[in-house]
């Protein structure tokens, strides 16, 4: 017996990435429907072998559906995640409305399970942010060895988590570079991205920092442990899937390098490729399509009493997305509604 299962969103980059995932991980769906607005009412989106027809998100019944999958912005969501909610359709929502309501379980598998069990409140869960999955992927199990004080990160994150429309207006530059007079201006972006890096995702809050930064910083204390301090600046680059962040960790205990290797290479969800060598680490290029958190350059800090540097790189859309809301769904059939 499997899962009756909505995708809300499935025409846009992590709603494809959803279906992808669901049939790559063999997910016990019975039933699947996508859902999308009116203006891409009979977009063919594909589910496996299976060719599906959106339907339409404004006038869909989720009664008696199991979980749905949102994927489609902060603004959609506030208005249709309540109703899914209340008809009694778990809501797993990809977007950032709800990651800072106490009432809504924010959740990582690898990191947090156990939070799940927090959903009956709302009938709603929060996927986090891209750039936070994946840092608290590696932050966790060397939190529980040596307890963490401070992460210091700096993220090189890909255009696709700004959406189609980024990754078009990056290729377009790109092209345009190569032929004189059609340079291509910004329309995404505050600034060119081709050839370029920017150190501004999100609007700049009050503090100088950017709601990304602002992000990350909320979301590691909420799913790993309020007593984090943590600091980021967050960047832009001219990738298309893939994001890498240069993290800094400060322990409370002495945690050596080789320790730590060994730590992470065992932790779920993590792969260790880390050879002081050329080419000996991994690079955004080398992850897409991949379900792991890569780790690489894992070295000590000798600037500080306990510190550990370390590269971390992860397929955006996946782990920052799409799959960790479809491991999320994988968790709540098994811990909680048990049906598959």
């Amino acid at each position: 017996m499997g899962y009756r299962i909505v995708i809300a969103g499935a025409t846009g980059n992590v709603g494809r990435e959803m279906l992808n995932i669901l049939s790559e991980r063999a997910f016990p769906v019975d039933e699947i429907a996508v859902l999308a607005s009116r203006k891409s009412l009979g977009t063919e989106c594909s589910f496996g072998e299976t060719t599906l027809k959106t339907e339409d998100l404004d006038t869909f019944d989720f009664t008696g559906w199991d979980m749905a999958l949102f994927a489609v912005g902060s603004e959609a969501t506030k208005k249709y995640a309540p109703k899914a909610a209340a008809a009694g359709c778990v809501v797993i929502d990809n977007s950032s409305l709800y990651r800072y309501d106490p009432d809504v379980p924010l959740i990582v598998p690898e990191v947090n399970p156990q939070a799940v069990h927090g959903y009956a409140k709302k009938n709603i869960i929060a996927n986090p942010n891209c750039s936070t999955a994946q840092m608290v992927v590696a932050l966790k199990p060397l939190h529980d060895r040596a307890r963490i004080k401070r992460v210091v990160v700096s993220t090189y994150q890909s255009v696709s988590g700004s959406g189609k429309g980024a990754m078009d207006e990056l290729w377009n530059q790109t092209k345009g570079k190569y032929v004189p007079g059609q340079e291509v201006e910004p329309d995404v972006y505050t600034k060119q991205i081709a050839f370029n890096v920017i150190p501004h995702i999100d609007v700049f809050m009050d503090d100088g920092s950017t709601k990304e930064e602002w992000k990350m910083v909320a979301e590691t204390k909420k799913i790993v442990d309020p007593s984090i301090k943590v600091t980021a600046t967050c960047v832009r680059v001219p990738v298309f899937v893939g994001h890498s962040e240069a993290v800094n960790i400060e322990f409370e205990d002495f945690l050596d390098e080789d320790e730590a290797r060994d730590i992470l290479r065992e932790a779920p969800g993590i792969l260790v490729v880390d050879k002081r060598e050329d080419g000996g680490y991994i690079t955004p290029v080398e992850c897409v399509g991949d379900y792991a958190t890569f780790i690489s350059r894992i070295r000590q800090d000798s600037t500080i009493d306990n510190g550990l540097n370390l590269w971390c790189v992860s397929d955006n859309l996946r782990k920052g997305a799409a799959l960790n809301a479809v491991q999320i769904a994988e968790l709540l059939g098994r811990e909680v509604l048990k049906k598959g």
